[in-house]
C-alpha cells in the first residue's frame, strides 16, 4: 500500500512539475479542449502536446476521447487527496520548527535584555 501511494505520488509530482502540463489542467478546468487546440495555445508542435497530455493521462489528471480523428481532453476524475496529505504533514512539521525557532530567538532576546541591563547596573 505505501508502495503504491508513494508511486502515485511521484506521478503526481513528476505530471505537475512542469508549466506547460500545469497550464494545461487549468485551460481544461475551464472547458474540455483537443489536443490540436491545446497545442495552439501553448505554441507546441502535435507531438509535444501528445506527450503533455499522456503524462497527465497516465497520473490520472487528464483523460481523452477519440472521436474521429480529434483526441478531446478533459479533467479526469483523480483529486489531489493524498498530495494535499502529504503536503499538509509537511507543513506542520515545518510550522512546528518555525514555532520553536521563534521560542529560542525570544529566549535569546530575554537573556540579552537582561545581560544588557545587569551590564549597566
Amino acid at each position: 500500500m505505501v508502495q503504491y501511494i508513494a508511486a502515485r505520488l511521484d506521478s503526481s509530482f513528476a505530471a505537475l512539475s512542469d508549466a506547460t502540463r500545469r497550464g494545461v489542467l487549468e485551460q481544461l478546468g475551464r472547458s474540455d479542449a483537443s489536443i490540436t487546440e491545446l497545442a495552439e495555445k501553448f505554441h507546441m508542435t502535435l507531438t509535444g502536446m501528445k506527450k503533455h497530455v499522456g503524462v497527465l493521462e497516465q497520473a490520472g489528471f487528464v483523460v481523452t476521447q477519440k472521436v474521429g480523428r480529434v483526441r478531446t481532453c478533459k479533467l479526469g476524475r483523480r483529486r489531489l487527496e493524498e498530495e494535499a496529505a502529504w503536503i499538509e504533514g509537511y507543513r506542520r512539521l515545518w510550522d512546528a520548527r518555525f514555532d520553536a525557532l521563534d521560542q529560542v530567538v525570544e529566549e535569546l532576546k530575554r537573556k540579552e535584555k537582561a545581560d544588557g541591563r545587569k551590564k549597566r547596573e
